[in-house]
C-alpha cells in the first residue's frame, strides 16, 4: 500500500511540475506586442466560417467596423472560465461604443450552450472545435494553449495577440484607444 501511495504522490508531483512548466512556457512566449499580431488578418481568421450555437455559419468579417476581440476558449479551461465574466462586463460597458467580443470555442456545442446559459454570455459564441487550435498558431500561439485572444481595430487590422487571461485594466487599456479610430 505504501508503494502505491508513493507512486501516486510522485505521479501527482510530476503532473503539477508539467503544468507549471507549460504555464511558464506559455507566459514566457506569450505574444504581447502589436507587431506579433501583424498579419493575423492575412491568416484568414476574419473570413473563416464557424457555426454559432444555433448551427448557422458565421464569419468574423460581419463585425468589421467594430473593435473586435476574438477569444479562443473552452468550457473545460479553468482560466477561460475565470475570464468570461470580464468579457461579459466589457461587452455591456463598451458594446454601444463599438466593441464586439466573439468567443471561439475549442469545444462541442452542447457544453458551450450550457456554459452560455450558466454565465449569462451576452456576445456571440462560435464553435471552432479542436481544429481552431491550428488557427491560433499562425496568430502567435505556437503552444496552442488557452485562453488566447486577438484584438482587431475597426479596419480589421490585428493589433494585439495575447496568450493567457486578461485583467480588467489590461483589456480596457488595450481597447479604449481603438474607439477613437
Amino acid at each position: 500500500m505504501k508503494l502505491s501511495t508513493a507512486v501516486a504522490a510522485s505521479l501527482g508531483g510530476a503532473l503539477a511540475l508539467g503544468a507549471t512548466l507549460l504555464m511558464w512556457r506559455a507566459e514566457d512566449h506569450a505574444p504581447s506586442a502589436p507587431q506579433q499580431a501583424a498579419g493575423a488578418t492575412s491568416s484568414g481568421l476574419l473570413t473563416a466560417r464557424f457555426p454559432d450555437l444555433e448551427g448557422r455559419e458565421r464569419d468574423l468579417d460581419e463585425w468589421k467596423g467594430r473593435v473586435l476581440v476574438v477569444n479562443f476558449w473552452a468550457t473545460w479551461c479553468a482560466p477561460c472560465r475565470e475570464e468570461i465574466p470580464l468579457f461579459v462586463a466589457m461587452e455591456d460597458k463598451y458594446g454601444a461604443r463599438g466593441l464586439q467580443i466573439v468567443g471561439l470555442a475549442i469545444d462541442r456545442p452542447d457544453p458551450v450552450r450550457a456554459f452560455a446559459r450558466e454565465f449569462g454570455v451576452n456576445y456571440p459564441l462560435l464553435i471552432g472545435g479542436f481544429e481552431a487550435v491550428e488557427i491560433m498558431r499562425p496568430l502567435g500561439n505556437s503552444a496552442g494553449a488557452l485562453p488566447f485572444s486577438v484584438i482587431y481595430d475597426r479596419s480589421g487590422q490585428a493589433v494585439l495577440a495575447k496568450l493567457g487571461a486578461f485583467s480588467v485594466d489590461e483589456l480596457e487599456s488595450r481597447i479604449r484607444p481603438l474607439f477613437k479610430n
